[in-house]
């Protein structure tokens, strides 16, 4: 019997995932899964740096623009649209391919969400009022473990492990260490790649692909965007191109803001894919 667990093809935005999905998928008799949150999308296949159609004529592509820009998304419903859709490819002897940046969203469906609090908004506005200093020495207090782990230049991260804490009266790395022992089998059977480059080759990479956007006509594409929800409304280069066509920046402004933007994205993803030690690091 073939193995026809998918394969999950992970990494920062830039660095190659969707060609070393199509080859793969065209040397294993595989179909490609998309789990990036933005190309998930309708309406912006060049800002997303979506699969081009010749690329797609290369390997059957699934769960690409079938969203309107309207609508919301989350990890659980990503998992809802994405699980059939493996299901379905695996029920035809095929292996699926799942690619994409989008570390949540992989995390739900690999593993499913974990047991801990939802996010509170009173609690972030409360911890938005504070410095990252004032943060990371609440953070200390309350559970030094998690403290010792966490990116603490990471506002997002730093504000999510503290209110765990809070609202569960419990430490945060406790909670997270059960979890990662009760998903063990879980984890074990996984079997991914993470495309891990060395810093300035992403860097130049990042640079080399922004230009290449502006080239495909980005600019027209977000001028011709109608109401976005707030999900599709957070892809990186929506804001910097309205600050351009308002005239409140220039052109070449516009591009070091998207590049730089990409860059601090493309940092995220990687300090998340690399704690999940089921991926297997490569340099293609």
């Amino acid at each position: 019997m073939p193995d026809l667990r998918p394969l999950y093809i992970c990494g920062p935005t830039a660095s190659g995932k969707s060609a070393l999905a199509i080859r793969l998928a065209r040397e294993l008799n595989g179909e490609i899964v998309n789990a990036d949150a933005f190309q998930l999308y309708q309406g912006i296949p060049i800002l997303s740096a979506a699969p081009t159609d010749e690329e797609k004529t290369q390997a059957p592509h699934h769960l690409y623009a079938v969203l309107d820009p309207t609508e919301t998304c989350n990890a659980g419903r990503y998992t809802e649209l994405a699980q059939p859709v493996i299901a379905e490819i695996q029920s035809r002897g095929k292996i699926p391919i799942v690619t994409g940046g989008s570390g949540l969203y992989l995390k739900f469906l690999t593993h499913g969400p974990a047991p801990l609090p939802k996010a509170d908004p009173a609690l972030r506005a409360t911890h938005d009022a504070l410095s990252l200093d004032e943060l990371a020495a609440q953070l200390r207090q309350l559970d030094p473990v998690e403290a010792a782990r966490t990116d603490l230049k990471n506002r997002r991260y730093l504000s999510r492990a503290l209110e765990i804490c809070q609202l569960s009266g419990q430490p945060a790395s406790l909670l997270r260490d059960q979890w990662l022992a009760a998903t063990a089998a879980t984890t074990a059977n996984l079997r991914g790649i993470l495309i891990d480059l060395p810093r300035e080759t992403l860097h130049t990479r990042i640079a080399q692909r922004t230009r290449a956007l502006f080239q495909a006509g980005i600019i027209d594409e977000v001028a011709a965007l109608g109401p976005l929800s707030e999900t599709c409304e957070k892809a990186i280069g929506i804001r910097e191109i309205r600050s351009l066509l308002a005239g409140q920046i220039d052109l070449p402004t516009c591009i070091d803001l998207i590049t730089f933007a990409t860059r601090q994205y493309a940092k995220r993803q990687l300090t998340w894919f690399r704690r999940e030690p089921w991926l297997t690091p490569t340099t293609p």
